[in-house]
């Protein structure tokens, strides 16, 4: 695993050399449960504990004990001196039965002995104080946890494992090199930009932003899997909502009837496509309505439009878009991306088919017999900008706004020539945001967002 170099943000002595603990296994019954002690000199905390030293990266078969010497569970000790353990520090792991009632009690015997309980996402900010991952590969182990996917958990894997970081060092390297050039040519006023010109800067700068372009692609990809895309089907009752849902979920999520009103609440379904996760929401029919019910679930449709990636507007194929749909469309956030459905194409001559019309993309479909539903999906994804790739990486939004930052800055670093002390910082400018993906220029209050979201013992 890649290691970083230093951060500008320091650990704060006290607290990083406190000793800490907590259950690293998921709460409830299992066969092994994980108890993580992360600290300094654990080896007389280990002897406590279970009577044993034991050695470096061994398992060892003990006993663990309460302080009046009663046995609590038998496991495992496995002990990791520093610094060559996940957090920097001394960690003891202790692998014991899993039951929710053993591991409160290991736990409580740990914090008797000097412990305390970690904080959410305690060890993995260690870690990134210590210099074991950068910020970005800390991200990654949350991201590589909560993968909804199998393709973004291998995206997490490269991610983890360096790849993303090794990429933005990459763009440092070339924006410092860039930076070096600029900043020795305003020593000599009088070669400027001939300078540049003679060492190449420019060349320099074409090829800077054009690697900057695939990386922000591939993080751009590695952001859908992560997050997937929201997608709200609206419409008139009865036009075939809850069926679609149906169809692409390959399940019965949504009650279906013949009576208009029938879905007056929100229904959810998560499914794959391309390993993309797309999270479709049916929502009560729009129209006007004396039921207070299905008022409420109107409502409800509309918040779930102003949050929507896509909004797929469902209309009856035998009636086309009419007054009722237009009043619908109107009301709809301008940059909205919609998609048209024409259902029910099985009760007509037409045929599953994509066409662009005035107002969008239309598909031609029938949610009852599935004709025409691959089409849709398709779609979804060329809206989300998905193509197929193995080698995109998890990224997070506040990636994606750092590597958008940095291209505005190079932008606008052209924009500024020949003034070269302008030239000069926005480079200046784009190198901080770039630095701030991976943790080398970071303020404490963004690492307490980012690890207070981890898990306890992580």
């Amino acid at each position: 695993m890649a290691q970083r170099p230093p951060t500008t943000v320091k650990p704060e002595s006290g607290e990083n050399a406190a000793t800490i603990a907590a259950i690293a296994t998921a709460p409830g019954r299992g066969g092994i449960g994980v108890i993580r002690v992360a600290g300094a000199s654990l080896l007389e905390f280990a002897e406590a504990l279970s009577g044993r030293r034991p050695l470096a990266r061994r398992a060892t078969l003990c006993e663990f004990r309460a302080a009046d010497h009663v046995v609590i569970d038998t496991g495992l000790l496995l002990y990791f001196p520093a610094p060559h353990s996940f957090t920097g520090d001394d960690v003891l792991e202790l692998h014991g039965h899993g039951g929710p009632v053993v591991m409160q009690m290991l736990l409580v015997r740990c914090l008797e002995l000097g412990a305390r309980l970690a904080d959410p996402g305690e060890f993995t900010r260690r870690a990134y104080l210590n210099g074991k991952l950068d910020l970005a590969q800390a991200e990654a182990v949350i991201d590589l946890i909560d993968a909804a996917t199998a393709a973004a958990a291998r995206s997490a894997v490269r991610s983890l494992q360096g790849e993303f970081s090794g990429e933005v060092r990459v763009l440092l390297d070339q924006l410092i090199e860039l930076r070096a050039l600029v900043e020795a040519t305003l020593d000599f006023p009088d070669e400027d930009v001939d300078f540049l010109e003679a060492a190449d800067a420019f060349g320099r700068l074409d090829r800077l932003e054009q690697r900057l372009t695939r990386v922000f692609e591939r993080a751009r990809q590695g952001r859908l899997l992560q997050g997937g895309l929201h997608v709200v089907l609206v419409g008139k009752p009865n036009v075939g909502k809850s069926s679609l849902l149906n169809r692409l979920a390959g399940d019965e999520v949504a009650i279906v009837t013949p009576l208009p009103g029938t879905t007056r609440d929100l229904v959810r379904s998560t499914l794959q496509v391309e390993g993309i996760p797309l999270h479709v929401i049916d929502t009560a029919g729009l129209r006007d309505t004396e039921d207070q019910i299905e008022r409420l679930g109107i409502e409800r449709t509309w918040r779930e439009i102003e949050r929507a990636d896509v909004v797929v507007l469902l209309v009856d194929a035998r009636t086309g878009v009419g007054d009722a749909e237009r009043v619908i469309l109107a009301k709809f956030p301008a940059k909205l991306a919609r998609v048209f459905v024409y259902n029910k194409i099985d009760l007509t001559s037409r045929a599953a088919e994509r066409r662009e019309e005035a107002d969008g993309v239309a598909i031609m479909l029938s949610a009852r017999s599935g004709e025409g539903s691959e089409l849709l999906r398709q779609e979804l994804l060329r809206i989300a900008g998905w193509h197929p790739a193995e080698d995109v990486f998890i990224a997070r939004e506040r990636h994606l706004h750092a590597l958008a930052e940095t291209r505005q800055n190079i932008d606008a670093a052209r924009r500024q020539l020949p003034s070269l002390e302008l030239f000069a910082e926005e480079l200046r400018l784009a190198q901080l945001a770039l630095s701030r993906i991976t943790g080398e220029y970071s303020a404490d209050d963004l690492l307490g967002e980012i690890f207070g979201r981890f898990c306890i013992g992580k």
